[in-house]
């Protein structure tokens, strides 16, 4: 089968990262977590004390930092400027502060160039939420996942729980309800389903029933067929 670049975005808590992680190992692909590369300049510029209002300065930073991300024993580390930091960029201050870098469109146009020279190459499993209409726009497979606000920010919660933070599902709800307006909203590549992107509507799928419908997705597109656009899900 022909080695494929697989673009999945969606909204928060839509399910990205794990039905990403789960694709990629199903089919023996690199998993891409652009998200993290977001959360790596969050984290890196809370740690310097560079003001997210700042975009000059989060973009001075961001060009002058390095970002590495690689598979080990089956899960992806993250590392700037040589340190590990997989644990530390999934803290709730460092997610809050990558959406606000997220929209500065220089940090975007920086990390959107490391993003395509990782996957140019094929055989790889990106997501975000311009993977598909940006960063590769030519990308073989375009996946939209959905669900509901309340069923994403249960999910939210969940992992902010396992993380050892706790969160009131009042406060998650608002939380999601706002990073769809900025996400939604942004000038710099705001929040849209590409054109000839596959909407799943995973509100009433695990991230492994989701994971699976992609992998039979992708497997129909790189022998050839013609998949079209459905609307996948309930």
């Amino acid at each position: 089968m022909e080695k494929l670049i697989i673009a999945i975005d969606g909204p928060v808590g839509s399910g990205k990262s794990t039905v990403a992680r789960t694709v990629a190992r199903l089919l023996g692909y690199t998993y891409l977590d652009s998200g993290a590369m977001y959360r790596a300049v969050a984290w890196k510029a809370l740690c310097q004390g560079v003001l997210f209002d700042s975009p000059a300065s989060l973009a001075v930073l961001t060009e002058n930092m390095r970002i590495d991300l690689a598979q080990e024993n089956g899960a992806l580390r993250v590392r700037v400027d040589g340190a590990d930091v997989t644990e530390a960029i999934r803290a709730a201050e460092v997610a809050q502060g990558a959406s606000q870098v997220a929209v500065v469109p220089e940090v975007r146009a920086l990390l959107v160039e490391q993003q395509r020279r990782a996957g140019q190459g094929g055989g790889v499993v990106v997501e975000g939420r311009d993977i598909g209409t940006v960063v590769f726009p030519d990308a073989h497979l375009k996946i939209f996942l959905e669900a509901s606000p309340e069923v994403r920010a249960e999910r939210r919660r969940r992992e902010y729980l396992a993380a050892g933070n706790s969160v009131e599902p009042a406060a998650m709800l608002e939380q999601v309800h706002e990073r769809d307006r900025r996400d939604r909203g942004r000038a710099a590549s705001p929040l849209v389903r590409a054109a000839d992107a596959v909407l799943v509507d995973n509100t009433a799928m695990d991230a492994d029933e989701t994971a699976r419908l992609i992998v039979l997705l992708a497997k129909e597109k790189g022998a050839g067929s013609q998949a079209g656009m459905p609307t996948v899900g309930d």
